[in-house]
């Protein structure tokens, strides 16, 4: 049944709750996410940034694998199955690229790059999708990324070029929302989810022969064992999250990540922003929330 007309069933109360939750569980899931990608940091000084990946995604597959098992094949059937493919594979290059970047970049300058997402994402709806924007978003646009200039600095030599490399996977991570979005009109969330799993994981095997290690400790493990738990939890959060409120209600939890990269940044590898990097990402920030007012006024106009 359509997310939409269950919405419009339930009362007032009920709705209000479903939204509080939807922000819990989103808020979880960037909690959950910045956690992951902390440990994933770590590990990159011992393991391939493609095995790390892997790992992430054996979670998600394992709980798929349940999923088939129970349900059987029937949540395979898809409308778009070259859409479906492009999309896993997109998945699993846009976390490779990210997890690379942190090798040399600090966790909360990449996080903060990655807040550019949203604005790829009005930017492909327009180019693929036909979807009309006005003078305001666009300038949001360019404003925001005017903020992440000031944060990657290019040319200035402050910030390690990996930087685009970040860059390159909150592309690459907009594609997959405009894909996702585009799917949604025909797929089940579910058969997406699968196919993310599955598409993902059988690419990523490719190059495990060659680039596998085992880990050499303890620590490690566990930290292994960690990253497939919690990066399972922080998909199902997001995913039921999502299920329960509105998009442009949860957009805002995005950001709180910055307050977990600073944390984690801070604590673990004793990493401060500097003062630039501070400026770029309040720009961008204050540029993405306008941009999803400026959606929900859209959208609202839309309805009526």
């Amino acid at each position: 049944m359509n997310n939409k007309i269950i919405k419009n069933q339930v009362s007032p109360r009920e709705q209000y709750s479903r939204n509080m939750m939807g922000v819990a569980l989103m808020a979880i899931g960037m909690f959950l996410f910045c956690t992951v990608d902390t440990q994933a940091k770590l590990l990159t000084n011992s393991l391939n940034p493609i095995q790390i990946v892997w790992l992430r995604q054996c979670g998600l597959l394992f709980g798929v694998l349940i999923l088939l098992f129970i349900r059987g094949t029937k949540i395979l059937e898809t409308n778009h199955l070259k859409l479906q493919i492009l999309r896993g594979t997109i998945v699993v290059i846009s976390p490779v690229c990210f997890v690379s970047a942190l090798i040399f970049v600090p966790l909360a300058d990449a996080v903060a790059v990655t807040f550019v997402s949203p604005f790829f994402v009005v930017i492909l709806a327009v180019l693929f999708l036909r979807e009309k924007i006005g003078i305001h978003r666009w300038s949001a646009i360019i404003i925001g990324f005017l903020g992440t200039i000031i944060i990657i600095r290019p040319g200035l030599g402050v910030v390690n070029p990996a930087i685009f490399l970040v860059l390159i996977a909150a592309a690459l991570f907009s594609v997959r929302q405009v894909i996702s979005r585009y799917l949604s009109q025909s797929d089940n969330t579910v058969t997406t989810i699968t196919y993310t799993a599955l598409v993902g994981s059988f690419w990523l095997s490719f190059a495990l022969p060659f680039i596998w290690k085992w880990p050499d400790s303890s620590t490690e493990f566990i930290l292994i064992l960690s990253i497939t738990i919690l990066a399972a939890f922080a998909e199902i959060c997001v995913i039921k999250a999502l299920e329960l409120a509105e998009a442009t209600l949860l957009g805002p939890v995005h950001y709180t990540l910055i307050i977990w990269g600073v944390f984690y940044g801070f604590i673990i590898f004793n990493q401060v922003p500097d003062f630039w990097t501070w400026i770029g990402t309040i720009v961008i920030v204050c540029c993405g929330l306008y941009t999803m007012y400026r959606e929900k006024l859209a959208s609202a106009k839309a309805s009526k």
